[in-house]
């Protein structure tokens, strides 16, 4: 099989189709005939050599696909041959062949293209354990979710609304915020033109919001204390300023606030698939109904995954990037 190599820790051309043995399903996995494969920015720092893949799991990148069933291995029990299906990986995305855990397979959402459903995974798993499991956003309440405009970000102001949640978002431009609000969003807050703590306490009234989804880490830290209402929940799920932070204690201590955070790479294939349960209870009956829609932004031929890297880095993108094999 075709699958994307990376040659040596760098730029984006150091991505570099090469031929591979297609895998072979392990007992209580599935092989999967990869048609689309969705683009994340831990691929990219896969890339540049700061996120290692976790022991046992591929080096090629790529955290999700979605294709048709091509075998099981031993114990798998309701997937068999030319079924359609999308996954999340704990790598080897950019292949056209790719093995997963059972467990970690979904059917593809009725209505729903393939390159569609291979933008799900990662960005559905994601928030739906961060917004919904440790962050316990509840219908009524508030959140801010900075990087609106990301795959991550679109998924969550849509997730959130659905759920009867109030949205504001932060977004790097007035094309950006507009595309938030048009998800669902009440407000888009343009990060480089206006301070986003502003914003929230003029929204909510003084009184700020119940969750912040936060992919920037850094100086944002001390800001999402001072944007949180009282018992307000901060959830982590990325570093893009730096996991080193200083900040004052007291305003977490004074409003009661959580600050919590995870990763989903490294978790158990039984911790992925107790997600994955969860979010073919709740999630894909909003997929199916059209509630919830992910967002395209572009797709690139497989071997063209350096011009798909690149875009990514250049950061204009709104929702996803999807290679295709």
């Amino acid at each position: 099989m075709i699958a994307i190599e990376i040659a040596r820790p760098g730029p984006p051309e150091v991505l570099t189709p090469a031929d591979r043995p297609k895998p072979s399903p392990g007992e209580g996995e599935v092989l999967i005939r990869v048609a689309a494969a969705g683009v994340n920015r831990p691929d990219v720092l896969q890339r540049l050599g700061k996120y290692p893949s976790p022991p046992g799991a591929s080096e090629i990148p790529g955290l999700e696909v979605a294709g048709t069933v091509e075998a099981v291995g031993e114990g798998v029990k309701g997937w068999e041959a030319g079924q359609p299906v999308c996954a999340l990986l704990s790598g080897g995305g950019y292949a056209e062949y790719a093995v997963a855990p059972a467990g970690q397979c979904l059917p593809i959402p009725a209505g729903l293209t393939v390159i569609e459903a291979a933008a799900l995974p990662e960005a559905v798993f994601t928030v739906w354990t961060n917004v919904f499991d440790r962050g316990h956003l509840k219908p009524g309440e508030t959140i801010l979710v900075h990087g609106g405009s990301s795959g991550i970000g679109t998924t969550a102001i849509q997730l959130a609304r659905a759920f009867g949640s109030h949205v504001l978002a932060t977004a790097g431009s007035p094309e950006k915020c507009a595309a938030c609000e048009k998800l669902g969003a009440e407000r888009g807050i343009d990060y480089l033109r206006e301070d986003f703590v502003d914003i929230v306490m003029t929204r909510t009234h003084g009184r700020g919001v119940d969750v912040i989804l936060d992919m920037v880490g850094g100086d944002y830290v001390a800001r999402n204390l001072e944007a949180l209402a009282p018992e307000g929940r901060l959830v982590q799920i990325a570093l893009m300023k730096g996991s080193t932070v200083e900040f004052n204690l007291l305003p977490m201590m004074q409003k009661r606030l959580i600050l919590t955070g995870s990763t989903l790479r490294p978790r158990t294939a039984q911790q992925k698939a107790a997600i994955a349960s969860a979010v073919r209870a709740h999630v894909w009956p909003l997929l199916e109904a059209g509630t919830v829609k992910p967002v395209i932004h572009a797709t690139f031929p497989l071997a063209e995954a350096a011009a798909a890297h690149r875009m990514m880095e250049a950061g204009l993108h709104i929702g996803k990037i999807v290679l295709l094999t």
